[in-house]
């Protein structure tokens, strides 16, 4: 049963250029789905609308099947999802255990090491860490937070490619071990591959695409308006 439900979503910029041209999709706990796309094409938009930071000009979005423009956005944004932004959204004047501490009641010190920072680096200021590094504290508050929804912006974009892999284990494990539905808008071929399920998103159109046996996807025979026969990747 799906926890998020989307349908006939519509986007434009200043009602005049058209962005999401009326796209469904069906999202489950316990998979990790990755969203492919060209730059500009709206994956970013999308993400933002599911997770409740704005809203469509036409369409539905359902969490546990009830409409979150009716139970509310903030809502929505405080108890159902977790955000990893592109541009981290961190607090600036918080060190990273005190940024992963506004989402959680556990102790941060265990993910933020699992994420590759130190004990020291956990204390200082995130302004004095690397882009990688505030990454890094970015995706420990998402995955730190009770949130059965992640939803992550290239959480992989700024990082070098062991720690990439590292952060794509994470994600997997956060949604096959800890039952959370997470989302990833990537460019990542790589992160992609290890995804359950596979969308792209092109001119304004929701295609799942399903896996060949070297574990590249290729689209569906038909679109994605009713994805009811996704298929997981194997």
């Amino acid at each position: 049963m799906s926890i998020l439900e989307f349908s006939n979503l519509k986007y434009s910029y200043d009602g005049k250029q058209p962005v999401l041209r009326g796209v469904s999709g069906q999202l489950e706990q316990g998979k990790l789905y990755a969203i492919l796309g060209p730059s500009g094409c709206g994956k970013t938009t999308l993400l933002s609308l599911i997770g409740g930071l704005d809203s469509p000009s036409n369409g539905q979005i359902c969490f546990e099947g009830q409409d979150i423009a009716k139970t509310g956005l903030s809502n929505h944004r405080k108890n159902h999802v977790a955000f990893i932004f592109q541009a981290y959204n961190l607090i600036d004047y918080l060190t990273p255990a005190e940024n992963v501490s506004l989402t959680s009641k556990l102790p941060p010190l265990p993910i933020l090491e699992r994420l590759g920072l130190t004990k020291e680096e956990a204390k200082r200021n995130v302004l004095k860490l690397s882009g990688g590094q505030q990454q890094r504290v970015a995706i420990a508050r998402a995955l730190a937070s009770e949130a059965p929804v992640i939803l992550a912006d290239e959480p992989t974009g700024n990082l070098d490619e062991d720690t990439a892999q590292d952060i794509t284990e994470i994600l997997k494990e956060s949604a096959h071990k800890m039952n959370k539905c997470v989302v990833v808008v990537t460019h990542s071929n790589e992160l992609a591959k290890q995804a359950d399920v596979v969308f792209r998103l092109k001119k304004g159109e929701l295609q799942v695409l399903e896996r060949t046996q070297d574990g590249n996807a290729q689209p569906q025979c038909r679109r994605n308006n009713a994805p009811r026969n996704e298929r997981r990747a194997r």
